[in-house]
């Protein structure tokens, strides 16, 4: 029985172009979608997934960054600020039955997520 999957994803430099803490800061700020990304979200929730975003950004900008992301047609299900920008670890355990159930992909910068497969 295939379950439905939660995606983890950073927001900056992945699903949009990474700019610097001062410009994102900015109420005018548009964010830049990187090519592919409303495609991949699409493609996750009519496939029933989770979507999580992740973001260094301080929590002071929650306000700011919804705001963002809805005028750019980014839909989620959770999203978690203030999270380091330094290394992120995925720990999960194993199914009984051996199944592996956590993944990560590292991307180049503004690459975006149009070829991940999932």
């Amino acid at each position: 029985m295939s379950r439905p999957k939660t995606i983890f994803c950073d927001i900056d430099g992945t699903l949009i172009k990474h700019f610097t803490p001062d410009i994102t800061s900015k109420e005018n700020f548009i964010p830049s979608i990187l090519e592919g990304t409303l495609d991949k979200f699409n493609e996750w929730d009519k496939k029933g997934y989770k979507i999580i975003l992740v973001t260094a950004r301080r929590e002071s900008m929650r306000k700011i960054t919804e705001k963002q992301l809805s005028e750019i047609g980014i839909f989620y299900d959770y999203l978690i600020m203030g999270i380091s920008s330094g290394p992120r670890v995925l720990i999960n355990d194993m199914k009984p039955d051996n199944e592996i159930t956590a993944f990560s992909f590292n991307l180049v910068r503004n690459e975006g997520i149009k070829n991940i497969e999932i």
